[in-house]
């Protein structure tokens, strides 16, 4: 038995002394995503048990190796380990690919600290998780509001827009996990319908430069994204308790999370919130409560080279409207503005009545993704929204539980993206969408429907490239084409037709005259352009200058084409135009940026010229069998928004920090020079914060807010005619506010429950020192002041 087995060795070692044995492999580890070079990556080739380093290029050699297969051990400190097989044949070149992002799917579903940057030329303000589970209880509006740059246009305190450098509504586009949000954002009272309690980061660009996700966002982008979920056999959560004294009220928010380790997983969400009427200093602000419910839930595939994703969300949101904001005749409407107190004060409730907003939001995504070696990667994504607003009036008799405004819109986009690289130092993104929308506005409110039946189609197309001129200066430059079309049936009064010259301007639409009504059929279509160019010039590790230019093309919004009627929880008559035209907006933003261990700064100074700028101010009273509305109609002119924002941060000492933030926005309308009307005022914002590690991880902030007045503003006051007295007095609704300071306190401790759970406890005081005041730009500042001191807690578990 022993003679075979030595003849069996002497002849296989026989032959492989004959191979030869002199080939070299010639290898480089790099990222599977992006293909940067891995270094420090550690490579194990078995039979020979040779180990070899790759060096800072992710390149290694393995000499003396024979012409037969092997078997190659890769592991890298962020990488998984994998094993490769490789076939020697004389001297062989290999590329090999690890997950490199692997480790950091891992550390964001701790940490929900790191996501891609989406504009590598223009600057982005970020806020983190732990900044929105500290914020439970609040909107999207404000949490976004303690961003240089940022600030709100409210009405009263529960319905919260984002302005991003003056600019809002249809100017400012909100992704929520992927998706462009469809839901009526047109009205300057209409509150993002997301439920902040999703998100795990929170991105904001202040320009157009983020094509990939619209061309239209003159203001800018603000990008909501879900925590990254790691490829791991684990199940984890969290629940979040938030209370409050000023609206008495609180928050819950539940999250629940199973991941795989071959990638699957799932994951679910709810949300709920309530509170009664908010109170101001002095008195109780009758009407404002709030009570919003959501829920969501995520199921997919998390692959390396491929991946799947279904997403859902529910939102329905209840928001009570100041009842001391709708009133009578002009004699109510003139003495509610010039009173120093609202009109109408009742005790506290948490009942919601008339007038009031109730919303209801589905979305529903699809996206699926797969990489290609030599081509890229291919991502496909359909998703669809369904957004039900209803606005309740105070109305009598047999309509007073029938809504005033029943608009119903329904969305559907289908993207296709493919990104990938063109060599070590080019990287490219392009795409197109499709989309279809539909407005249906129910006829049997009993008044004038606001905004018309319309259908609209969208097509757009975008490229975009980033290139690494040198190790310290990469330039970003894209192009997009958006094509819309709209389809609208929409009845006008013939007296009102006829006042605008319609008949004259646009016959051809008439599709049939009822006598005192004409229905029509607009069918405008636009076709506009977008663009962005810009450089990153990294001075140094610690100084950066940021430098880009963005063109915006913005078709104008069907509620600035055909609105005419009461806008029920605006309280006020809005009127658009059939002629309006496209706006184009040119922004030119620097950031010179510093990042220091012990001291940081950020000054981004930036201009926006936009021509046909669309704008909305109030022109005068009107007198309806409802009672008295101010009338604000829709112009377009030429503008010029000029500005600068600036952050800075220290270490004063090792427990010691200090933050400071300072923003200024001047708009001007050029052609009638004249301010613009709605510009944030300017404001600066100082933090101290004093960190105790030993005593439960502790941190104590004191804050202290100042707004300036605005001085800038065109004179839009008009006179009404009081029938009691005979008499005309004017209305000031152009004055602003005085400047007002707040102080705030925040305190959070960490609790250690066991090795895998902790409880973290906050404790704030807004407006320390209960300060009356009045914000510029909250609607309801003509009739009431602004939210008096408020107590919250926020407890959270993660388990």
């Amino acid at each position: 038995m022993r003679l075979p087995f030595i003849l069996m060795v002497m002849l296989v070692s026989t032959y492989v002394y004959g191979q030869n044995c002199e080939s070299i492999l010639y290898g480089k580890i790099i990222d599977l995503h992006d293909g940067s070079p891995l270094s420090g990556a550690t490579i194990i080739v078995a039979g020979p048990e040779t180990a070899v380093l790759s060096d800072l290029d992710g390149s290694f050699v393995v000499k003396d190796l024979c012409d037969q297969t092997y078997n190659l051990q890769v592991s890298h400190p962020e990488c998984s380990t994998k094993s490769f097989t490789v076939r020697i044949s004389g001297n062989t070149t290999k590329t090999l690919r690890l997950e490199h992002h692997l480790e950091e799917l891992n550390q964001i579903t701790i940490t929900g600290s790191t996501y891609t940057t989406k504009s590598e030329t223009l600057f982005e303000n970020r806020i983190d998780q732990q900044q929105i589970e500290n914020n439970i209880s609040n909107s999207l509006g404000d949490v976004l509001n303690s961003l240089s740059g940022v600030s709100s246009l409210n009405t009263g305190n529960t319905v919260v827009k984002p302005v991003i450098n003056g600019l809002h509504s249809s100017r400012v586009k909100i992704i929520n996990n992927g998706v462009i949000m469809q839901d009526q954002e047109w009205g300057a009272e209409h509150a993002p319908n997301i439920d902040l309690n999703t998100a795990g980061q929170i991105t904001v660009i202040k320009g157009a430069s983020a094509l990939q996700y619209a061309g239209d966002a003159v203001g800018g982008v603000v990008i909501s994204e879900t925590p990254k979920i790691a490829i791991t056999d684990t199940l984890f959560g969290k629940t979040i308790l938030a209370g409050a004294s000023n609206g008495r009220g609180g928050a819950l928010t539940s999250t629940l999370t199973k991941s795989y380790a071959n990638g699957w997983f799932g994951s679910i969400q709810g949300t709920i919130k309530r509170f009664g009427d908010f109170e101001s200093p002095d008195y109780v602000l009758s009407n404002t409560g709030t009570f919003e419910r959501a829920l969501s839930a995520r199921i997919g595939f998390n692959g390396i080279t491929q991946g799947a994703e279904a997403y859902y969300s529910y939102f329905k949101n209840e928001i009570g409207i100041l009842r001391a904001s709708h009133l009578g005749g002009a004699e109510d409407q003139v003495a509610a503005i010039g009173s120093d107190r609202p009109l109408i004060i009742r005790d506290f409730t948490h009942d919601i009545n008339e007038p009031k907003q109730d919303v209801n939001h589905h979305l529903a995504r699809l996206s699926f993704f797969k990489k290609f070696e030599n081509l890229g990667k291919i991502s496909l994504q359909y998703d669809f929204q369904q957004n039900n607003r209803f606005e309740f009036d105070i109305r009598r008799g047999n309509d007073a539980e029938k809504p005033s405004v029943d608009l119903k819109l329904t969305s559907h986009n289908l993207a296709l993206n493919l990104e990938g690289k063109m060599g070590e130092d080019v990287s490219f993104k392009t795409g197109s969408l499709f989309g279809y929308q539909e407005n249906v506005a129910n006829p049997n409110t009993g008044i004038r429907r606001l905004i018309p039946d319309y259908e609209s189609y969208h097509v757009g197309l975008f490229g975009l490239a980033e290139y690494d001129l040198s190790e310290k200066i990469l330039i970003e430059g894209g192009l997009r084409w958006d094509y819309t079309k709209l389809d609208v049936f929409k009845f006008y009064r013939t007296s009102f037709w006829e006042s605008r010259n319609y008949d004259q301007l646009f016959p051809e639409l008439v599709v049939e005259d009822f006598g005192d009504q004409i229905l029509t059929n607009p069918q405008p279509d636009f076709s506009n352009f977008s663009g962005t160019l810009g450089a990153l010039y990294r001075i140094s590790n610690t100084y950066n200058l940021f430098v880009n230019f963005s063109l915006a093309s913005r078709a104008p919004n069907p509620s600035e084409l055909y609105s005419e009627g009461l806008h029920q929880s605006a309280s006020r008559i809005e009127l658009g135009d059939l002629s309006f035209d496209s706006e184009i907006a040119k922004k030119i933003a620097v950031t010179f940026q510093r990042k220091g261990d012990n001291w940081s700064f950020t000054l981004n100074p930036y201009v926006n010229f936009i021509s046909d700028f669309l704008l909305i101010e109030p022109t005068g009273v009107q007198q309806t069998i409802r009672g008295n509305f101010q009338v604000w109609e829709y112009r377009q002119t030429q503008a010029r928004l000029l500005g600068i924002d600036f952050d800075f941060e220290s270490n004063l000492t090792d427990r010691l920090l200090f933050r400071h933030q300072f923003s200024l926005v001047k708009g001007q309308d050029e052609t009638l020079d004249l301010p613009l009307i709605n510009i944030p005022p300017a404001n600066t914002v100082n933090e101290v914060i004093f960190k105790v590690p030993a005593f439960y991880d502790a941190s104590f902030g004191l804050q202290s807010q100042y707004v300036f007045r605005q001085n800038e503003f065109p004179d839009t006051n008009f006179e009404v005619f009081i029938p009691t007295t005979q008499t005309t007095t004017e209305v000031d609704v152009s004055t602003p506010p005085d400047a007002y300071h707040l102080i705030n306190l925040h305190s959070d401790f960490t609790f250690n429950l066991n090795s895998k759970s902790e409880l973290r406890l906050g404790i704030d005081v807004n407006n320390l020192f209960n300060t009356t005041y009045r914000d510029y730009l909250n609607r309801l500042r003509y009739y009431a002041d602004d939210l008096g001191r408020n107590i919250s807690f926020n407890l959270k578990i993660n388990y």
